[in-house]
């Protein structure tokens, strides 16, 4: 899975056309360039930083870390499941 953020994070990014530096007032570019590589793994509040910054949704870079580890295959399918599962939990 950090192979996988690591493509989604930087994808993200670069769609923004954001540079590691831009990130430097919520991360150091060394950690940056860790989670870019697959090295690191941010916490949930990191996550919520960077996602921020890039200026999406954190489930947004978490949807693409799923499509990217290939351990969802469509988008639609993915989000239709996050849809039914969270349902079913809320009505508990």
């Amino acid at each position: 899975m950090r192979v996988a953020f690591a493509k989604a994070l930087k994808n993200a990014r670069k769609s923004r056309e954001l540079t590691q530096e831009d990130f430097s007032g919520v991360s150091s570019r060394t950690y940056l360039s860790s989670l870019e590589r697959g090295q690191k793994s941010p916490t949930l509040d990191k996550l919520q930083t960077l996602a921020q910054t890039i200026g999406i949704h954190c489930l947004s870079l978490i949807a693409l870390t799923y499509l990217y580890s290939e351990k969802e295959k469509d988008l639609e399918t993915l989000l239709l499941r996050i849809k039914n599962e969270v349902e079913s939990i809320k009505k508990h």
